[in-house]
């Protein structure tokens, strides 16, 4: 792992810094200036840190400006602001720059450490994401049915034959018909695109297949349509559903002969192009329909690619996401923004009607509208969180007789039969009968009870009791080994060490 950049003018804090990492396993770098920062970063010799944790105000240059200026470099290293109390109006700015967080000073050390550490996992993250992304394809998707597409594309990579793409509006189908063609023999070829349903029904056969000077009144030249402009390559023919009747007729020939007429002319004009069709319309009820020729149906229905909708393919929307977010900010010529775990997760619960492209439009408006750089469920537009399932109410906890068969705390309310009793009693019992999802409202009614008594020190006793039962269970998963509870609980090791002594768990 690469070290923690630490830069502050005050020897104290960075020798306190630089000890406590150590504990932790975690390398550090020390800087007393951001010029000395500055200087390492231009270092071709040096791999940069995976966090930089730095003051706000120092003699060789103030904190927000080093900030600016990594970020040029680094966009995606967290970097941590540490502040005075009277400095909130600098904190405020140290967002507004991409900060990952602040911390105000005099700090809490098991907290920095802690704050340092969720800053190195979101730096690791990144780093992840953006190696998959720099070495992503043309199409993405990791989901069984994706998985299909890419090996249907892969078997017919030497193959001219006509192929139909069915899928929902959105769905990615032209990004497949552009797979076929650049990984076929025509991949030297043009690959020429058209909408059927975009043309209005009198132009589109003079899109397709070109016309004569003097065809019809404002054909003052031949134009070449587009069965020419594609020759040698590939012809992709979307919404082919919606292709007026008569013109189903022309294309059916072209299909079956290879030849066709320009608009007006008299002289057959062969067609060496491959036809790849698309439609999210069901073709065999539009023949039943007889708003579709038959015999046109079985000449575009070779090959038969399904494209899975995105609710079909949930897997995919997390690194979708990340490489709309990073193509967005190209485009905005900004700072990519990071996504918060429970934003994606929130995204891979809609449905997304409009599928892969509403995902890309939600990500473009997440990259001007999102008001911090890590984008939070709050962040997703209303679209998105009027579409989530609503959450599950909790199942009532049991009467709190029956809760806990023990006796409460000497002081406390006979509420105290809760999840928080003392973790010295029965720990191998399961949370007290509690049902799943009911342990916050045991919490809330242990609270008004206490509270109810006129108590001063509530938040004291329920988080003494909270903690110990915490680490009691961690240290019995582990059989008593402290490091390794420390490390499931997400903690350091002197700070579960401390806080067994505190809680009298020895």
């Amino acid at each position: 792992m690469k070290p923690i950049w630490i830069v502050d003018d005050d020897q104290s804090i960075r020798f306190v810094l630089e000890k406590a990492l150590l504990r932790e396993n975690l390398p550090s770098r020390s800087f007393t200036s951001p010029r000395e920062v500055l200087d390492a970063l231009a270092d071709g010799n040096d791999e940069g840190p995976q966090v930089l944790v730095s003051d706000i105000r120092m003699p060789g240059g103030s904190g927000l400006e080093l900030l600016e200026k990594v970020k040029q470099q680094q966009p995606n290293l967290p970097v941590i602001i540490m502040t005075a109390f009277s400095d909130l109006d600098s904190a405020v700015s140290a967002f507004q720059g991409g900060a990952f967080e602040y911390l105000p000073k005099p700090f809490d050390l098991p907290k920095a450490i802690e704050l340092i550490r969720r800053a190195v996992e979101e730096s690791q993250r990144e780093e992840v994401a953006v190696e998959r992304l720099s070495a992503a394809p043309e199409m993405l998707g990791q989901a069984p049915a994706m998985q299909d597409v890419f090996r249907a594309i892969g078997r017919l990579s030497q193959s001219n034959v006509t192929v139909l793409i069915t899928g929902e509006s959105g769905s990615g189908k032209e990004l497949v018909a552009r797979a076929l063609h650049k990984h076929s023999p025509r991949a030297k070829g043009p690959f020429v695109a058209i909408n059927t349903a975009a043309i209005p029904k009198d132009l589109l056969e003079s899109e397709l297949f070109g016309h004569e000077r003097g065809a019809f009144t404002g054909a003052q030249t031949m134009r070449r349509g587009r069965f020419e402009q594609a020759e040698g390559g590939t012809l992709f023919l979307d919404e082919i559903g919606d292709m007026p009747f008569d013109l189903q007729t022309r294309l059916l020939r072209v299909l079956s002969d290879g030849h066709f007429y320009r608009v007006g002319g008299h002289s057959a004009v062969k067609a060496n192009v491959r036809v790849i069709a698309a439609t999210h319309q069901n073709l065999e009820q539009r023949v039943k329909d007889g708003a579709f020729r038959e015999d046109l149906f079985h000449r575009l229905n070779v090959i038969r690619l399904r494209l899975p909708a995105l609710r079909e393919r949930r897997e995919d929307v997390p690194v979708l996401t990340r490489f709309f977010l990073q193509q967005s900010a190209k485009q905005l010529d900004v700072e990519p923004k990071r996504i918060s775990d429970a934003a994606l997760q929130a995204l891979c619960t809609f449905d997304f009607p409009g599928n892969v492209r509403q995902l890309e439009n939600i990500c473009h408006w997440l990259t001007v509208m999102a008001p911090a750089q890590l984008i939070e469920v709050k962040d997703l537009p209303p679209e998105v969180l009027n579409g989530l399932p609503p959450p599950a109410m909790p199942a009532p906890a049991a009467p709190p007789a029956t809760a806990f068969p023990v006796a409460a705390p000497s002081g406390l309310s006979p509420v105290a039969a809760t999840p928080f009793a003392p973790a010295a009693t029965a720990m191998a019992a399961p949370l007290a009968g509690v049902e799943s999802g009911g342990w916050e409202e045991a919490l809330q009614a242990e609270a008004l009870a206490l509270l109810a008594d006129g108590r001063h020190d509530v938040w004291d006793v329920l988080s003494r009791r909270f903690e110990s039962r915490l680490i009691q269970t961690a240290l019995n998963c582990t059989r008593g080994r402290r490091i390794e509870a420390a490390q499931k609980l997400g903690i350091g090791r002197n700070t579960i060490t401390r806080k067994i002594q505190e809680l009298n768990l020895e």
